[in-house]
């Protein structure tokens, strides 16, 4: 028979394999399809170059014939690769989409027993808002190809699902630990993901002049997440 102490352990590890599990279905998902060495080193290439263009003059100055001189390859050669510069920024984003999951998984991994729910959802929330500010160019480019290619909505999307489940697990447990009072978990967290979507941070950053930090301490406040 379990003693207190092992069975809460046991309840701490199945949230923490739940979480584990997301980023695992996730990964599946994300591994890069075949592609000869040739291929794969003009791809790198190309995304360094428009990366660096991106970086120093931002994403809607610069042009794919800018992308192509700079790459030194032929227009076509360019446009073969990559319709458009909305789907040239898709491919940065997805790699920097990567990296954001690494680093959940890294921080879930790497999680004790002792830290609480609501710790770790304020952790989630910390970091999507700093992909969303490292990131704001490539996801406004992203989000016009996306909708141009008539693609399903964002809420059918695998990163935004992950994401979803996430912060849903992270407010089950806090409801199953006592962290924060009973509340419609699937409703509150459409509502906490509707409130950082990218066109309201891109109109709270430029039209309204939020700072990051007072986005989160927005978030935080609303959803009965303290401070940390």
């Amino acid at each position: 028979m379990l003693t207190k102490q092992q069975a809460k352990q046991a309840i701490k590890d199945h949230w923490q394999r739940k979480l584990l599990d997301i980023q695992d279905r996730i990964d599946a998902l994300c591994v890069p399809p075949a592609e000869r060495r040739d291929a794969a080193e003009h791809r790198r290439h190309i995304l360094d170059v428009a990366r660096c263009l991106f970086a120093e003059h931002g994403v809607e100055e610069v042009s794919m014939h800018q992308i192509a001189q700079a790459a030194c390859v032929g227009q076509g050669t360019l446009y073969r690769r990559f319709a458009h510069k909305g789907e040239l920024c898709m491919a940065l984003l997805g790699e920097n989409l990567l990296r954001y999951q690494a680093d959940l998984r890294a921080y879930f991994e790497s999680g004790t027993p002792s830290t609480s729910a609501l710790t770790q959802l304020d952790h989630v929330l910390t970091r999507h808002v700093a992909f969303l500010e490292e990131n704001t160019q490539l996801l406004s480019a992203a989000r016009e190809a996306w909708y141009a290619k008539r693609h399903p909505t964002i809420f059918h999307n695998p990163f935004y699902t992950a994401l979803h489940q996430t912060v849903e697990t992270l407010l089950q447990r806090a409801v199953e630990e006592g962290e924060m009072p009973e509340i419609d978990t699937a409703f509150v967290t459409d509502t906490i993901l509707a409130a950082l979507s990218i066109d309201l941070y891109i109109h709270q950053r430029t039209e309204q002049g939020f700072t990051p930090e007072r986005i989160l301490r927005g978030i935080r406040r609303l959803y009965l997440i303290a401070p940390h």
